[in-house]
């Protein structure tokens, strides 16, 4: 973690001072500022300092949780807090529902191989990874927001509540169609893994001999098949979750979710380096701490990857 940690951070700092001068880029946003402030910037900054540093300077800060001012003058770990719990809420209920959906549909589809449940389900999976969130996410606005009027369009409360009034409720309805988008597209990819696995694993000879041996059909496919066959879908939670993270500006512009991703976004437009910067870095810890508790959760799955 220690590694990927330091790449990824020498990698942020490197290209957000490759986007200009820092002062210049505040400048553009704060109009004319004083020379009183500017000042007080460049000192903020060090830049009267070497550029390698800068970025120990920025690392060291980064270690002690300040990382950095926004170009409104606010803390950067301050505005943060919120948005990363919001964009969590969002991120780990679609990953919870891909999962608990997906493994279920897998296993029967590879038990019903090449039947019709098979390729339908192998379809829509195929349709769903090849699908992009932002235009799922207009189709879906367009049809149960402005034509049908069910469901909210953008945001995660509404100035009127919906649903009866009740701001749980409300919340709830604004909820639907973003975890609807990216639990399909993430869905895909658990259905797809699932699918190959079991009709590798149905194969093996353990199978056939838990089968002769007379024990019933949900016991040999739940309790032999599927816990062998898991293991690698441990590994893709992982992947997915860092994937649907790093796509999270564009399904949380679509629907207005103020999370990391549309803070990420709206900061970018207004060139608020030390914002994106931040995020970023959350970002990646939020990776690096999901990859670390799944690889831990190996050994519980598979008594062959545990280490003494």
């Amino acid at each position: 973690m220690i590694p990927v940690f330091l790449g990824v951070s020498i990698l942020t700092f490197g290209v957000g001072n490759a986007a200009g001068d820092p002062i210049a880029l505040i400048r553009i946003g704060l109009r004319n500022p004083s020379p009183a402030v500017l000042e007080a910037l460049r000192k903020y900054y060090h830049l009267d300092q070497p550029v390698y540093m800068r970025y120990l300077n920025w690392l060291w800060n980064l270690l002690r949780g300040d990382l950095g001012t926004s170009v409104t003058g606010r803390s950067v770990a301050g505005q943060i807090g919120g948005w990363a719990l919001t964009t969590l809420e969002l991120q780990l209920l679609a990953l919870f529902l891909a999962v608990a959906i997906g493994v279920p549909i897998g296993v029967l589809s590879a038990k019903r191989q090449y039947s019709k449940v098979d390729y339908a389900v192998t379809s829509i999976a195929i349709f769903g990874y090849s699908m992009p969130t932002f235009w799922l996410g207009i189709m879906l606005i367009i049809i149960f927001s402005f034509d049908l009027g069910w469901l909210p369009s953008s945001g995660a409360a509404g100035v009127n509540f919906m649903w009866g009034g009740n701001p749980l409720l409300d919340h709830l309805a604004h909820l639907i169609l973003p975890v609807f988008v990216l639990t399909y597209v993430e869905l895909a990819t658990f259905v797809r893994l699932v699918r190959s696995n079991m009709l590798e694993v149905l194969r093996q000879d353990y199978i056939l001999a838990a089968r002769s041996s007379g024990l019933s059909d949900r016991t040999v496919t739940y309790r032999y098949a599927l816990r062998n066959a898991i293991t690698p879908v441990v590994t893709v939670i992982a992947l997915t979750f860092g994937g649907a993270l790093g796509g999270a500006p564009g399904l949380e512009t679509t629907f207005s979710w103020p999370g990391l991703g549309l803070a990420f976004t709206r900061a970018a437009l207004v060139l608020d380096i030390p914002l994106v910067q931040g995020i970023t870095i959350v970002i990646t810890l939020m990776v690096l701490v999901a990859n670390l508790i799944l690889d831990l959760t190996y050994a519980l799955l598979d008594p062959r990857v545990r280490v003494d």
